[in-house]
């Protein structure tokens, strides 16, 4: 392999990996905040990959403000999901609450199917493909904007989380629900707040990975989403520069291995590296140890 094809496979594992970033920036907000691990997270990003199909070919709008609506609709739904299905089991187990988010992800995929068809759909070609070359390295127009669309987004993530009055209340509530309580926060606003950015951000990843593989399903969500999870334990669950780390590591990986001629191997290296992460750093790259009290 020469350099330059190394070189084209890091470009192409950054596109794949921002989309990685992106859904699993989602996971760690969420268990962040109520310590549930929403394995429905995924299946929002079919949902908002459909909407962006529909906003795409039906009313012929152009990719942003077909990315836009997406989103809209995607946090309209994360609220939803979290108002009816876990809010009544807060004080609940966890297991309780994590089969509840097995079933979610199984009722949005069955109807899915059944409003939208089981057929595999292909996405419009929203972008133009222009494709620009420098010292032999290929980048596509579609690539760049991708990209850019994942880095903005994440940018805007952080300033919210940083400077907004929800973003502080987010982080004292992840930190001591009980005392923010006590100082005047809203939490169960805070809560829906979170599952709305959340699924806004899977679903502009779902809009970006009909663009990146040019085809979507109804099923399409279940391997993006096991494969942010394990993009969001990597880098250490509950912190947001751990599901950016975790996600364009994993996505650097996975289009590395394919491109040594192990495209068969790819999701079993995924599988691996959760594993190996579990045993030898259970809190992720840039997790701390947190002594638990008995």
């Amino acid at each position: 392999m020469t350099l330059e094809q190394f070189l084209q496979l890091i470009v192409n594992g950054i596109s794949l990996g921002s989309i990685y970033a992106l859904m699993a920036l989602g996971y760690t907000m969420v268990y962040g905040i109520i310590q549930l691990i929403n394995f429905a997270h995924g299946d929002v990003l079919m949902i908002g990959a459909y909407v962006g199909w529909f906003t795409i070919t039906k009313l012929h709008w152009s990719f942003v403000p077909a990315l836009l609506i997406s989103m809209l609709c995607a946090a309209i739904l994360g609220v939803l999901i979290e108002r009816i299905a876990y809010k009544p089991l807060r004080n609940s187990s966890r297991i309780a609450a994590l089969i509840t988010a097995i079933g979610v992800s199984l009722f949005l995929e069955s109807t899915g199917m059944l409003i939208l068809g089981p057929q595999v759909r292909t996405y419009p070609p929203v972008l133009p493909e222009t494709v620009y070359t420098i010292g032999g390295i290929s980048f596509k127009y579609g690539d760049i904007i991708m990209l850019l669309t994942s880095v903005i987004l994440m940018v805007l993530l952080h300033i919210i989380v940083k400077y907004s009055k929800i973003g502080k209340a987010m982080r004292a509530v992840s930190l001591d629900k009980d005392a923010a309580l006590l100082m005047g926060i809203n939490v169960d606003n805070t809560i829906s707040a979170t599952f709305a950015i959340g699924s806004a951000l899977a679903a502009a990843a779902g809009v970006l990975f009909g663009v990146y593989f040019n085809q979507i399903d109804p099923l399409m969500g279940i391997m993006p989403g096991l494969k942010a999870f394990i993009a969001a334990v990597l880098g250490g669950i509950g912190l947001i520069p751990g599901a950016m780390a975790g996600g364009l590591i994993l996505g650097l990986v996975e289009t590395l291995v394919s491109g040594f001629g192990g495209s068969m191997w790819r999701d079993a290296v995924a599988f691996l590296i959760l594993i190996l992460v579990l045993i030898i750093r259970p809190n992720g790259l840039l997790g701390k140890n947190v002594r638990e009290k008995v």
